[in-house]
């Protein structure tokens, strides 16, 4: 029934060890051999989720950025992009300069910070990814940005939320990946959009895809797929629009949803 599955990376195909458990890898391996799509819908640059990609054997297009660009692992090209708007982009520039926030830059698939700190090392080391310093920052805002992401304390970053809302009305989509990462990307950089987009790319109907996730930035994926599923650690709101809830991340909860609709749904 299902001919295209899209995954979330963090916290849903990796374990807390970070790794994609031999199960979940034959899983995997058997849903594709049945002649399903599987894909990774994920926050993190492409630079970074091609990666795992490689890792885990996939080579089709994967939805990075939190849906911003749809890129294809086998010949780069790409199916689907938009950038922060350039008005809204600087707006969220300023405000950061003003307030001291440690802001993250994407353009072209490399990450840019104006200073070193102990948060962008955090981050490089999680992503896997090398950075760049640009002590103009200010040029670098205006360029088209896949995303725009900040790094602080949660309950701060949840009182900014609404605050850039406000400032940017609906140019831009607000999302978490994490507690401490407050994200930007164009209001059509979801993972939603970009599903739907893929779908159309492979034919597929949209009740014939499945998508699992556990984060804030997982909601528009499972609201579009025809099967929403959220991981056992997934956070409350995405379990109350799922429609199915799997186990944990360290209980192999994606190859259990993918047994249970994929490979045995007699059972």
């Amino acid at each position: 029934m299902y001919k295209l599955i899209a995954i979330d990376v963090d916290d849903t195909l990796i374990n807390d060890d970070k790794v994609v458990t031999e199960g979940t890898q034959r899983a995997l391996e058997q849903a594709i051999e049945r002649g399903v799509t599987v894909t990774l819908a994920t926050g993190r640059m492409y630079a970074s989720a091609q990666n795992v990609a490689r890792q885990t054997g996939l080579n089709v297009p994967l939805i990075t950025y939190q849906g911003s660009l749809v890129k294809n692992l086998i010949d780069g090209s790409v199916l689907y992009e938009r950038s922060v708007p350039a008005d809204a982009a600087r707006k969220i520039f300023e405000y950061c300069e003003r307030n001291e926030l440690h802001l993250q830059l994407y353009v072209n698939d490399r990450l840019y910070v104006r200073e070193e700190n102990d948060k962008i090392k955090e981050y490089a080391d999680i992503s896997k990814i090398p950075y760049t310093v640009e002590p103009d920052y200010a040029k670098l805002s205006a360029e088209p940005n896949t995303k725009m992401l900040i790094i602080d304390e949660p309950a701060y970053l949840d009182e900014l939320a609404p605050i850039f809302r406000d400032m940017l009305g609906d140019a831009v989509h607000i999302t978490k990946s994490k507690p401490n990462f407050l994200e930007f990307t164009h209001r059509e950089g979801t993972k939603g959009h970009a599903l739907k987009a893929l779908a159309k790319q492979f034919g597929c109907d949209m009740s014939e895809v499945m998508a699992i996730g556990d984060s804030w930035n997982d909601h528009d994926m499972i609201e579009v797929a025809g099967l929403g599923v959220a991981m056992g650690n997934a956070i409350d709101s995405l379990k109350a629009v799922a429609d199915y809830v799997t186990l944990t991340n360290n209980e192999e909860g994606v190859r259990h949803a993918i047994e249970k609709f994929v490979l045995h749904p007699e059972m």
